[in-house]
């Protein structure tokens, strides 16, 4: 006999639906709406507005940079982070307790406050420029969570298994990305989304570390938004959703999405 689901369960289950997709149809909408300040429901339908996107120049701009800093931070953070977590999980008995704390205290500090940390001593203090700290300072920020992502799916792999290939012949370095590496790919998949996104989405950090001639899309959108109460607001807000939803996309045809499941 079926279990009857409770009418108050089926409404919590609605409700939160709502709430978590409500705010996208109403960005949507009102990128589409056909009138000249930000309003929904929608007023007619047009699509000039993200036309508009691409023909500020600023926006074509900061669409490559932040993609660039967002795959180069990402990138950099995998390649530190993985054999850190390989370190914290494979020798845990060795390493101090404190290491692995160390890792996430980027976390701990709030977000301005490292951004005006590395604005003063990289930007100022040894005059790096500002591409660089900007990606720096993404680096440090995500960071942390890839390692603790990665260090949850580490957590559950039978090192003995490595031991072994490592017994039968097989070099330690070809046996950490033949045998390791494949089995903590669920892992590494969800560090790299979750890693690229908050990325790409970053205020805190790049509101300090750009300036004239280099910035971001979110602060690009905010400057825009100081001078412009348009629906092309709303319209990067949604090709930022697009942009993300096509990365996952890409990870999932390329690696596999499909593991994070496992």
């Amino acid at each position: 006999m079926p279990t009857k689901i409770h009418p108050a369960l089926i409404g919590f289950t609605v409700l939160v639906f709502l709430f978590l997709v409500g705010p996208l149809v109403i960005v949507f909408g009102a990128a589409i709406s056909d009138t000249t300040y930000l309003t929904f429901p929608p007023q007619g339908i047009s699509f000039r507005w993200f036309e508009n996107i691409f023909a500020i120049d600023a926006f074509r701009r900061t669409i490559l940079t932040s993609l660039q800093v967002a795959f180069i931070a990402t990138f950099l953070a995998l390649l530190i982070g993985i054999p850190a977590a390989y370190a914290l999980n494979r020798h845990r008995v060795q390493l101090p307790a404190w290491l692995s704390t160390l890792f996430v205290l980027p976390v701990l500090v709030p977000e301005l406050v490292l951004a005006f940390s590395l604005l003063k001593n990289l930007a100022f203090q040894f005059n790096a420029p500002i591409y660089l700290s900007l990606v720096i300072g993404h680096t440090i920020l995500i960071l942390p969570y890839v390692i603790r992502v990665i260090s949850a799916s580490l957590a559950s792999f039978d090192f003995s298994i490595e031991e072994a290939a490592i017994s039968l012949g097989s070099p330690p370095l070809k046996t950490f990305f033949t045998v390791l590496l494949p089995n903590v790919r669920s892992g590494v998949i969800a560090a790299f989304i979750l890693a690229f996104i908050t990325v790409i989405n970053d205020v805190s950090i790049s509101i300090f570390l750009t300036g004239p001639g280099l910035s971001t899309l979110p602060i690009q959108l905010l400057a825009h938004m100081e001078q412009f109460f348009d629906p092309t607001v709303a319209s990067v807000s949604v090709l930022l959703m697009v942009l993300t939803v096509a990365v996952m996309a890409i990870v999932e045809r390329t690696l596999g999405l499909t593991f994070l499941a496992k």
